[in-house]
């Protein structure tokens, strides 16, 4: 028995007359199926990415002059296809099958790597086989359809609509119709979602009107001596085209309500695989109905792509990712947002505030520095040392957020929710010159940045003198200088060239957004499962301290709760990272530029000033570069996140930088310090 094997020089007419020719050569092949791989891979283009459009008329004019190969080619074809079930493409290709977000990421991966193989009688088989490259799709649909439905003919196919289909391929689209609609009209009724649409209660599901219009038309369909589709004025197309939209508005709705009821992963992915099916259900719709008798033919091509497509992207992880995360993302960014608006200063007097609790920031981090060197003294293992540097730094970061002070680079995360605000509001306006269309937002990035740049200012020049004063008092009531053995790592870890402390530091700004995140999530997470208000209406917290008590904890826990996590979080980030790096041998730590400041301080005094002019010097420019660093890391992601979460394009980043650096040209030293009025220009 003969074994395909393709060489690189093969082209689809050389391989067609090797196994098409009067000989029927295919008929003692092995494997048929590989045949059609390997006369796909001769035309398969190596790059999509420009192509506007793929000729195949070198394929047309082949088999119209060579008649033998055509009939055996069609013969081949034939025996390949016929009787080969679409099995669960339409169904399940690309659709969500699990609530749970990281096994969806994982399984997906998986099947990347060792891809998934229907049995042998199916269709899906097949294009697993011949259509595995996803690119495929891409380049198929830039077939012209009049050189496509030129081949139709000459490999004499048949159009799903006519009554001698051996394998009923239209039926199978239907079942397939019902099989999505019975699942996501399951998954609409579930407690959790229902919960997000409560104007719903009290009418009837759309989802189960749906249902039934489609059952009475696939009722008219499997009647006898009746056409397989309908017209597109036929009333029951109409009801149902009416249902459908119905269902969608009842997502839409789910999702819009976030903002009100919060949402859970576990809802979003449930929402999501809901619209997913909505959407493939929207697709198959339009090939029951066939207006003109020239249709057909098209939409069947159509309906094969689309089944090509489909099976081409099931395991596509990117779509995946940014379809989970939109909604989640957008009301975490909100949520930063409101949060955000508080490290906006616009005023004179809320520069000066800021200024103040920067300076009560860098007070407590100065304290946390000498705590920190105290506790590497301690004579324990590195995982007790990734625990005390945890604690250190996370209930040092929840008593600066429960106190009201300001930690410089914690900002950024804040932000950039509100920027991206401003953004959507100045691509709403329509301005006559495009220099004006920005204009609101480099005002309002003025304000950011001279916000950042006072609590940068108030938080180093707290942090070095009570890092110092702290170092000085303890070696003066117990003559013993807690520096003296580290001054040389402390100074060195600030330098750009002797550390990589501007990698240190951009894990440190990663740390940051994962903070910001982690508030938002929490926050969402306690509305949608209504926490505030079982806590306010709680049974023993309104017994024993009365509802005016219980009221009370209630709005204390909806201000502070996600904050206080988010800080906790954040230093067990920062107090783990050197612990992990040495356990999996990498030079991985954190640098952030308040720490750092208080760090310099304790060098100098360790090294009895004896500090050289080079280490001063890089110390400082070293400092600049990390608080720089963190800034950028922060901000940069959770401007990306934003941007993500709202489908904000990135091109209109070039824009907003032309309008932040004109107005940076026309006023700088709004950059650093309020205006002497508020503003007015911004108005």
């Amino acid at each position: 028995m003969k074994i395909f094997r393709r060489n690189t020089n093969d082209t689809f007419e050389s391989l067609t007359k090797s196994y098409f020719n009067e000989l029927h050569v295919w008929k003692d092949t092995e494997n048929k199926v590989e045949i059609l791989a390997g006369l796909i891979d001769t035309i398969r283009p190596k790059k999509t990415t420009n192509l506007k459009f793929f000729n195949i008329d070198p394929i047309i004019d082949f088999f119209k002059e060579n008649e033998v190969e055509r009939q055996n080619f069609i013969a081949f074809l034939k025996e390949i296809l016929v009787y080969k079930r679409i099995n669960t493409i339409f169904s399940d290709a690309g659709i969500l099958q699990e609530t749970d977000f990281f096994y969806e990421v994982r399984k997906r991966i998986f099947a990347k790597i060792i891809p998934y193989q229907a049995p042998k009688n199916t269709l899906e088989f097949v294009l697993n086989q011949v259509f595995y490259d996803a690119s495929d799709p891409e380049w198929l649909e830039k077939i012209p359809m009049i050189q496509l439905t030129e081949l139709f003919y000459l490999l004499e196919f048949t159009n799903i609509y006519e009554e001698n289909q051996p394998d009923l391929f239209l039926a199978e689209v239907i079942q397939s119709m019902n099989l999505l609609l019975q699942r996501s009209s399951g998954k609409a009724l579930e407690t959790d979602v229902v919960q997000m649409v409560p104007e719903y209660h009290e009418h009837r599901s759309p989802f189960s009107g749906f249902e039934k219009e489609l059952y009475l038309l696939e009722d008219i369909l499997k009647e006898e001596n009746t056409p397989c589709y309908v017209s597109s004025e036929d009333i029951i197309y109409k009801q149902l085209n009416i249902m459908f939209r119905q269902c969608n508005d009842f997502v839409d709705k789910a999702f819009h309500n976030a903002s009100k009821y919060g949402i859970s992963l576990r809802v979003n992915q449930n929402l999501l695989r809901i619209r997913q099916q909505l959407k493939r259900l929207g697709e198959l719709m339009p090939f029951l109905v066939i207006d003109n008798e020239e249709d057909k033919t098209p939409k069947t091509i159509q309906l094969v792509l689309l089944l090509i497509r489909h099976n081409s992207q099931k395991n596509n992880i990117e779509t995946l990712v940014s379809d989970s995360v939109q909604v989640l993302s957008y009301e975490i960014t909100q949520h930063t947002a409101k949060t955000g608006e508080k490290y906006i200063t616009e005023t004179r007097k809320e520069y000066f505030k800021m200024f103040k609790a920067a300076l009560g920031g860098g007070f407590i981090v100065g304290i946390l520095c000498i705590i920190k060197v105290l506790f590497s003294k301690l004579p324990v293992s590195d995982f007790g040392h990734a625990v005390l540097y945890s604690m250190n730094y996370a209930f040092g970061f929840i008593a600066i957020y429960l106190m009201g002070f300001t930690l410089a680079t914690k900002q950024p995360a804040m932000t950039a929710s509100a920027l991206v605000r401003a953004i959507q509001e100045g691509m709403k306006k329509k301005k006559t010159l495009p220099e004006e269309k920005h204009h609101e937002f480099a005002v309002l990035f003025s304000h950011i940045f001279r916000s950042q740049f006072i609590a940068f200012l108030g938080n180093i020049i707290m942090a070095f003198p009570i890092a110092w004063l702290g170092i000085w008092l303890i070696d003066t009531a117990f003559s013993y200088n807690i520096a003296e053995q580290k001054w040389l790592r402390l100074i060195n870890h600030l330098s750009p060239v002797k550390s990589p402390a501007v990698l240190h530091a951009a894990i440190a700004g990663i740390f940051l957004f994962l903070s910001g995140i982690i508030s938002g999530s929490v926050s969402n997470r306690d509305k949608h499962f209504q926490v505030y208000y079982r806590i306010q209406e709680h049974p023993w917290l309104k017994r024993n301290f009365g509802k005016g008590m219980a009221k009370r904890i209630s709005e204390w826990y909806e201000r502070k709760w996600a904050g206080i996590i988010s800080n906790f979080w954040f230093g067990v980030f920062m107090g783990t990272t050197a612990s992990i790096g040495a356990f999996i041998g990498l030079n991985l730590d954190i640098r952030h530029v308040t720490f750092s400041a208080g760090n310099f301080a304790l060098a100098m005094y360790g090294s009895q000033y004896q500090l050289t002019i080079s280490q001063i010097a890089w110390g400082s420019v070293g400092l600049v570069l990390i608080g720089f660093i963190n800034f950028i890391a922060s901000f940069g992601l959770s401007l990306a996140l934003a941007f993500k979460s709202r489908n904000i394009p990135f091109q209109e980043l070039r824009s907003i930088s032309r309008a932040v650096w004109r107005y940076f040209r026309k006023k700088p030293l709004r950059f650093f310090f309020p205006a002497k009025i508020n503003d007015a220009e911004a108005k």
